[in-house]
């Protein structure tokens, strides 16, 4: 196996969170918050433009996924504390923040919360605030745990890692099965916490953002329609909207557009 180094954390409430490294060393440091579900394990198709990149990016699980503890009844707000941990471990001071898909409303938390800190706030796919009072854990655990059985009975029938990026079977590569066991099978405690805290109130307010926010979207994105960017673009002062062409997930020239706008202030 060939998975990047993992790294963890200690939390105050003595907790911990697990990350991994991507890009130059010497890149602008960003905090990344992971998609609903996912892990800090990245597919390698991500890889090489992040490397080539000129951020570093730090991916860690969300409490709940991966080898990160969980953290039962988590606001999208309680993310604020574990990013300034994470930051204060590594010496980063300032850093972006970058949030894909369920993780958008956690980087937006970010540039809300900690404006004295985070120089740029990118979010890809994100999602607007929507209250579900009825939304509960007795009903959603048996849905999120069906829908994780669906997802391994296509991979052992010989399905990809990912849809949209059909290669060789994932149950061939020992790297895309660990990836998909950490977001799917060891815990799903994640992507309930994640649900669950979507529906409840967000714990901030997108209209007190002031550092510099970024919001892209694609033309067919089936998991989360243009009218949730939308929201965000008229609800966040000063966002800027980036519409490219394609679904929930963009290509890699979307990514590399991305890298190169959080670390634009470096290049400046």
């Amino acid at each position: 196996m060939s998975l990047p180094a993992s790294y963890d954390v200690k939390t105050a409430d003595g907790r911990t969170l697990m990350a991994s490294f991507y890009g130059p060393e010497d890149g602008v440091p960003v905090i990344a918050h992971s998609g609903t579900p996912s892990s800090r394990w990245k597919r390698p198709s991500m890889l090489e433009t992040m490397e080539r990149s000129g951020v570093r990016i730090l991916y860690y699980d969300r409490p709940g996924y991966g080898g990160s503890t969980r953290q039962p009844g988590r606001t999208v707000a309680d993310a604020v504390a574990d990013t300034r941990e994470l930051a204060d471990a590594y010496g980063w001071d300032r850093f972006a923040v970058l949030g894909g898909s369920g993780g958008g409303p956690h980087a937006l938390a970010c540039a809300a919360l900690l404006p004295g800190r985070v120089t740029r706030c990118a979010v890809l796919s994100g999602i607007k605030p929507t209250l579900k009072p009825h939304v509960n854990e007795p009903t959603l655990r048996p849905q999120l745990a069906e829908n994780a059985t669906e997802i391994m009975r296509k991979v052992a029938a010989g399905g990809p890692e990912f849809p949209t990026e059909p290669g060789r079977p994932a149950r061939d590569d020992p790297d895309a099965m660990a990836r998909l066991r950490a977001t799917f099978t060891e815990s799903q405690d994640g992507w309930l916490d994640d649900t669950l805290a979507f529906a409840r109130p967000w714990g901030f307010d997108v209209e007190t953002i002031t550092v510099p926010t970024a919001v892209w979207y694609g033309t067919n994105d089936q998991a989360v329609s243009a009218d949730q960017a939308q929201w965000l673009l008229s609800h966040i002062p000063d966002a800027r909207g980036h519409l490219y062409v394609g679904g929930h997930l963009p290509g890699q020239d979307i990514y590399a557009e991305i890298y190169d706008w959080l670390a634009a202030d470096r290049q400046a």
